[in-house]
């Protein structure tokens, strides 16, 4: 198929030639959906759910896909995948199966359920391949809707590519822009809200999206009447079709079912789209779903005979058969051998599939079989370790959960023997080589791992005069968007005014209103922008206007951003730089800090939070020197405060994961972050005057937090500690206390309890006295460290109250 993308025409012998493939690819993924449900209900698989009844559109759509373009779709798409030649009958089985191994898996490395497909975008040190030279899938998500703001992103990156100057030598990522992002939805999911905000998004920004809707008129037992106003999604977007007063989609709509209809309305599509970057919507109906939504239940249970009936006449895979017949492409006994030879290799696969997954396990019961069977042999609790040997022994198909829960059970019985020592090790050794497969790739493992970058200090000239924090950001920008032609920014207000804050004033004018441009008020697709940005090579800042805001992209933020390299076991990433500002207004919507709720939702993203324009500048800096995902949150009341202008502007670096100590003290140590440490010092300065003298300590970064342990260091000088936050209590302030206390082993050197300060449960009242009730103010803290030394020290610092 690949052969015949570029023939302008082919004989007919060959376009029969090229019918029959088609044939056998969709029978082979109908072959691998049906033995693959069996798989689920006998046991060797969890769950299954599959492409059924959408094979013959898929393949229409692999037809019109090149080498360069994206999919970013969701869960149903296997036969598309097998077309383009990226998974054959073993890997859908190994992934059906949850194989750790990404050879064998090349999709998650079992990380994700069968159905999650992805490509490889890097190579095994973490290296951009040449991505114009293999047809790419970003990774799927199962939240529905999810895959929609990713896939705006990824046909933006195109735009970028044919209109910006600069980045022409980024030829492993496009060729003039003219790939293009395709995406896939089913109808039912259509009405999620990320669907209408990427499809207005993307009419907006005139990109080369071609989205794929397969309607089978159902989501799970839900009829389309409930999903759908009319019933009808490509009916209700009528008002995107562009015309000659207005730019818009090009929207088509064609059966499910029919082979050649199908080919040339992706045909007609991609045109559009690759030529002129016009998005369009394919509105693929009459399919059919032959083994219902998944292996939970039959869709016997909510369909009605005469729809069973339709569905069995219109199975698209049918309906190619037939016309194949009636066009002379085959005849019955022909079809019927290829359909019988595809059944036993998908067996074959299958049994292949299962083979590579289960024997390594077997060879590893083995191993601690003999190890506890030798312990056994001479040990005084014979009779019940043989007990657990029996039942090891009897696993005919074990998993590595049954080794080791029958190792450790073992060992309890076998604490005070001299066989205690033999196990231990091969628990230790065994979980040493086997958490990685579950673990590993969180945050990235290569050489540009954020953690590698060291700190460069800002340096200032003799001469160098107070500026508003603002102009340092900017300046900054400045440096920034000239020494990396790949660097882009974009967010509510950030064009044409420089940001409500005027951090990135003029740059617009400098740099053109591709690299520096304003978004409307849809913060999920601004996530997604920068997401499919990032994961084509460009270097994308997505602007969040205000920390709360941030909520409405929280859901992309955990389940797409935070999980690519993890789910991919390290084979996609987007370092995208994700700017927001946030803390001490007055008000309930704009002065939260949600920092707890966003810490424990984004694991996978570094969260960092500057106590000033310098330090943040310096963490713009490091980040695009790292090929990982960030949250910078800059402090809103801190833009108009003076700083030094530094003379390295561009290159000084605040490093990720080290703290600051702004005060020496001996009394107690005071952790905060952000605009919350200019009321800790002011306390600070209180306190000396009643003789507390307060170590202040800087976070500077959440996640990561503290790598050098340098808190404890502090802790086990003060032996008190006290932790100031805005957040609600249990927010960050908790994480941070368990960081402290537990990881560090602060509880050593502890005099005091250890204590936090937070703000009220509640969000912020309006108003500066709103602000001052809700929030911990310089007086909170000077009581709390001195209700603290009163309980240390009662005499020497008498009861306030």
């Amino acid at each position: 198929m690949t052969d015949t993308e570029t023939k302008k025409s082919i004989s007919f012998e060959d376009f029969k030639t090229e019918v029959l493939n088609d044939y056998k690819i969709a029978v082979t993924s109908r072959e691998c959906s049906l033995l693959g449900r069996r798989e689920v209900l006998t046991g060797k698989a969890k769950f299954g759910i599959f492409g059924d009844g959408k094979e013959v559109p898929q393949l229409a759509m692999a037809k019109a896909f090149k080498n360069g373009d994206f999919r970013s779709g969701y869960y149903r798409d296997q036969t598309f995948m097998m077309a383009i030649g990226q998974l054959n009958i073993q890997q859908f089985f190994a992934g059906l199966y949850g194989h750790s191994d990404l050879n064998h898996d090349p999709m998650s490395a079992g990380r994700q359920m069968g159905g999650h497909f992805a490509t490889h975008s890097l190579d095994e040190n973490g290296n951009w391949k040449n991505l114009t030279l293999q047809k790419n899938s970003s990774s799927d998500i199962s939240p529905t809707a999810g895959q929609m703001p990713r896939l705006l992103g990824l046909a933006q990156a195109s735009k970028i590519y044919r209109n910006v100057t600069g980045i022409e030598n980024k030829t492993n990522f496009s060729i003039n822009g003219n790939e293009i992002a395709w995406g896939t939805i089913g109808n039912a999911s259509t009405s999620e809200g990320l669907f209408f905000e990427t499809i207005n998004a993307a009419g907006v920004l005139q990109v080369p999206m071609v989205m794929s809707v397969w309607d089978d008129e159902y989501g799970i037992s839900v009829h389309a009447r409930y999903q759908t106003t009319k019933e009808n999604i490509s009916e209700i977007l009528k008002g995107f079709q562009r015309d000659e007063n207005g730019k818009g989609y090009e929207i088509i709509k064609v059966k499910g079912w029919d082979y050649p209809e199908l080919i040339a309305a992706y045909e007609k599509a991609a045109k559009i789209a690759r030529t002129e970057h016009v998005p369009v919507l394919i509105h693929v109906y009459q399919l059919t779903q032959p083994q219902g939504h998944s292996t939970s239940g039959s869709h016997e249970r909510y369909k009605n005979a005469d729809r069973l009936a339709w569905e069995a006449e219109y199975d698209c895979v049918a309906q190619m058969k037939k016309w194949m017949l009636e066009n002379n492409m085959a005849t019955t006994e022909e079809l019927d051998t290829i359909e019988e030879q595809i059944k036993k290799e998908v067996l074959e696969g299958k049994k292949a599939a299962w083979a590579a997954y289960v024997n390594p396990i077997k060879e590893e019961q083995k191993e601690l079989l003999a190890v506890l069977n030798s312990i056994a042999a001479q040990s005084p609790n014979k009779v019940f370790i043989d007990k657990y040997v029996s039942e090891l022994s009897a696993i005919k198909e074990p998993i590595r959960k049954d080794l080791l829960v029958t190792a450790r059970k073992i060992l309890r019985l076998i604490v005070k023997e001299n066989g205690k020592n033999i196990l231990a090790q091969w628990i230790t050794d065994y979980t040493e080589k086997t958490q990685p497969r579950y673990s590993s790739h969180l945050f990235s493992q290569s050489d540009k791992n954020a953690l590698n970058i060291k700190e460069v200090l800002p340096q200032y000239n003799d001469d160098a005069e107070d500026a508003d924090g603002r102009m340092v950001m900017r300046n900054n920008f400045d440096a920034i968007f000239s020494k990396y032609p790949e660097a882009l920014v974009f967010g509510e207000d950030c064009g044409n005014i420089g940001d409500v804050n005027q951090g990135l004033e003029g740059m617009q004018e400098k740099y053109g209103d591709f690299r520096v441009c304003d978004a409307g008020i849809r913060e999920a697709t601004i996530l997604g922008q920068g997401i499919g940005m990032a994961m084509r090579g460009l270097r994308p800042i997505a602007e969040i206007q205000y920390l709360d805001y941030l909520l409405y992209a929280i859901q992309i933020m955990s389940d797409d951003l935070a999980t690519l390299q993890y789910r991919t076991a390290g084979r996609q990433k987007a370092p995208l730089i994700i700017r927001t500002r946030g803390h001490r207004l007055e008000g309930i919507w704009h002065s939260g800090s949600p920092m707890g709720m966003i810490i424990n939702a984004i694991r996978g993203i570094h969260v960092l939070v500057p106590r000033n324009m310098t330090k943040a500048a310096g963490f713009y800096n490091t980040l695009l020197t790292t090929d990982e995902p960030a949250l910078v949150v800059e402090c809103l009341n801190g833009y108009r405060l003076k700083e030094k202008m530094p003379s390295n502007l561009g290159e000084f670096k605040t490093p990720l994961g080290v703290v600051e100590t702004l005060k020496e003290g001996k009394d107690i140590t005071l952790v905060s972050y952000g605009s919350t440490l200019r009321i800790v010092e002011q306390a600070a300065k209180e306190l000396l005057e009643v003789g507390i003298d307060a170590e202040i300590i800087d976070v500077q970064s959440l996640l990561p937090f503290d790598i050098n342990h340098d808190i404890v260091k502090s802790v086990a000088k003060t032996n008190r500690l006290l932790v100031i936050d805005e957040d609600v209590p249990g927010g960050a302030s908790a994480y941070i206390l368990q960081q402290i206390v537990e990881e560090q082993n602060a509880y050593k050197h502890l005099d005091s309890k250890p204590e936090t300060l937070t703000a009220k449960a509640h969000r912020p009242s309006y108003g500066t006295d709103g602000d001052y009730f809700s929030k911990p103010s310089s007086e909170d803290v000077f009581e709390k460290v001195y209700a603290i030394m009163h309980e240390a020290k009662p005499n020497e610092f008498p009861k306030l109250y």
